[in-house]
């Protein structure tokens, strides 16, 4: 089975920093309440098993329904008539008429439904962002019946949460409950509006925390996941714990038919706080980063770097001017901990990012040549960019000819030196060396391991690498142990273990 060769940037966050870090930038003026701090919560008796009426009684009120419309130009009605091959059909005459007298086509709405969740009594609403994107017209429907005219005050589509406002008092809230304290196995009730039935409510369990989908614009993908029936008009509604507190907002579905097959997607209450206190308060969410590019240590990669256990996440590459190079962080460090939290994979580092604003310092856990020791880093702010790392394909990159063989009997490839001619066609920095990849052997080591033609092999057990002889020392050297290679591709770069035939 083939390992994808997958590099994660790890550069943003999102929401507030955690205690004992200094603060880059002001608390938000907007702040919604926390558990601890409502009165009316959960029921003080044991919650009753048999029946979650109560629950729903009070959570019910505060999730509403969201209508969109979105105007769109259809196409033109005779779209043939340009055609001078289809003239016998149309006749000549009709498309000059077209031509002088040109009718553009009217604008027709485009009517979305979905769900939002009132988080304050003044009439903040928060809901997915792909519900309300692109709308011009939002109404916001209650279980009373009562409908109100919305306004768009923010939107951020990393997170694929939004918020809207609505002029009335007094409403129902629901209370904002603690997401990190959501243990698989909860009970959840899903509410929400699906497939426009009408208020709905589902029960299910907390079936994974931690979950990445890719279906959204996938930087900040923390969801979790349940099978509490969720379909399409759930979006943006409302995931509650068996107290009535909020824990997560419905997002996405996986399913081969669009209907519900238990696999549904929900956004945690604790990024959906931090995201929406900075859009009622800024109109915008900051994030921190951190600048390094990171892959999970597996435990093949840690048998490379001779590590007792695998942990962490391995330093692929280091953004030039960034946070962690202006602190000292190196390629090769393995980070473990941000904090104090251990970090298991790329995902989690992210997150643990995300829980950080601009200007604030954070302490990394580190391990450096099998030595443990701390660094501080004072993120930065990320720019938002079009293409993310290692999204570029490094390339076919044939290497020309006398493409010499790099012992392609015990890794299944052939290698030829970096030439500039061949760096520029790869798109790569001109201070890089190393062993472009021109072949891969279907089946063999190299492409078990994710390597593909184009890739930049730059060290294979943390020595740098410029000929094939050195490739060839490198896996004598590696004995037992599969060989650590640094490859390159685009813009990313990772650890890539293969293990040499012997």
């Amino acid at each position: 089975m083939k390992r994808p060769f997958v590099a994660f940037a790890v550069v943003l966050a999102l929401s507030v920093a955690p205690a004992g870090c200094r603060r880059g930038a002001e608390e938000p003026e907007f702040r919604l309440p926390r558990p601890a701090e409502q009165t009316g919560g959960a029921p003080a008796g044991p919650v009753n098993h048999n029946s979650y009426a109560d629950v729903v009684a009070r959570v019910a009120p505060a999730v509403v329904t969201i209508r969109a419309v979105r105007l769109t130009r259809p196409p033109r009605q005779h779209p043939f008539l340009d055609d001078e091959a289809l003239e016998d059909f149309f006749g000549r005459g009709g498309r000059q008429q077209q031509r002088q007298a040109p009718v553009p086509p009217r604008s027709v709405p485009q009517r979305g439904l979905g769900s939002g969740v009132v988080i304050s009594p003044d009439g903040y609403i928060v809901t997915n962002h792909h519900v309300v994107d692109g709308a011009e017209q939002i109404t916001v429907e209650f279980t009373d019946r009562r409908s109100f005219p919305a306004r768009l005050v923010g939107n951020d589509p990393p997170s694929d949460l939004a918020v809207l406002k609505v002029e009335a008092k007094d409403l129902p809230v629901l209370t904002l409950g603690d997401s990190d304290r959501v243990r698989v196995g909860d009970v959840v009730l899903a509410v929400g509006n699906p497939l426009g039935v009408g208020q709905t409510v589902t029960a299910g369990i907390i079936s994974a925390k931690g979950r990445r989908t890719g279906l959204s614009d996938g930087s900040f993908e923390d969801f979790l996941q349940t099978d509490a029936p969720i379909n399409q008009g759930n979006s943006g509604g409302a995931l509650v714990n068996t107290s009535g507190e909020l824990v997560g907002i419905n997002s996405q579905i996986f399913s081969p038919t669009g209907g519900n097959i238990g696999i549904g997607f929900a956004i945690p209450s604790n990024m959906t706080r931090g995201v929406t206190e900075q859009l009622i308060s800024k109109g915008r969410v900051r994030r921190g980063q951190l600048g390094v590019f990171v892959q999970q240590v597996t435990e093949e990669i840690a048998q490379g770097l001779g590590l007792k256990e695998a942990r962490g996440v391995i330093v692929g590459s280091v953004q030039k001017g960034g946070a962690a190079e202006k602190a000292g962080v190196r390629q090769g460090d393995v980070i473990t901990a941000i904090n104090g939290t251990p970090v298991g994979d790329a995902n989690e580092l992210r997150n643990l990012v995300a829980a950080t604003q601009p200007g604030t310092d954070v302490t990394l856990d580190i391990l450096r040549d099998g030595r443990e020791q701390q660094v501080k880093v004072t993120l930065g702010e990320l720019v938002a960019s079009s293409s993310g790392p290692g999204r570029e394909d490094g390339g076919g990159g044939g290497g020309g000819g006398g493409a010499e063989q790099g012992d392609g009997g015990k890794l299944g490839v052939t290698v030829t030196p970096l030439t500039p001619e061949v760096a520029a066609r790869l798109r790569l920095p001109e201070d890089r060396q190393g062993l472009v990849v021109t072949g891969v052997e279907q089946g063999g080591p190299a492409d078990d391991a994710g390597l593909r033609e184009g890739d930049l092999i730059e060290q294979a057990n943390r020595q740098p690498v410029k000929t094939v002889e050195d490739l060839r020392a490198a896996i004598q050297g590696a004995g037992e142990r599969p060989l650590l290679l640094l490859v390159t591709r685009g813009e990313g770069t990772v650890f890539v273990t293969v293990r040499p035939r012997r």
